[in-house]
């Protein structure tokens, strides 16, 4: 072992026995349990729970929230800011439908769909309408 190669073993040792201890200060029962408790649960055919599914589709306020808000609010490479209308005129020039079929296909730095992949194309026309309402 050359020198460096050892100071950099020892320092990556030292590193993780202070993680390790601090990781696990709280010994508390309700501690220990929450960090033991199982990452997620197997079940055999039939036997899985049922989960309520949400009917319709989500509102335009909804998918902007959950999937829009992260670069339209601040207008992350280039994307129009949600109110904007500075940002919207030129797309709205060419139609609804371009803005539309953009949103949903990708176009430029948007990922199709904003990447809400299960995102129906109504929701997000909904979503598009939730941006530029009152412009």
């Amino acid at each position: 072992m050359d020198f460096s190669f050892r100071h950099y073993l020892f320092a990556a040792l030292a590193t993780f026995a202070v993680v390790g201890t601090a990781v696990a200060t709280d010994m508390s029962d309700e501690a220990i349990a929450e960090r033991i408790k199982p990452v997620g649960a197997l079940y055999l055919e039939g036997e899985a729970p049922v989960v309520e599914v949400a009917a319709g589709p989500r509102s335009g306020d909804a998918v902007y929230n959950t999937f829009c808000t992260a670069c339209h609010t601040s207008g992350v490479m280039g994307a129009p800011k949600k109110g904007v209308a500075g940002d919207w005129t030129e797309r709205l020039a060419k139609g609804k439908d371009v803005l539309a079929d953009h949103a949903i296909n990708g176009f430029n730095a948007m990922p199709a769909k904003g990447s809400c992949m299960d995102c129906s194309d109504e929701e997000i026309v909904a979503a598009i309408d939730h941006m530029i309402a009152g412009l």
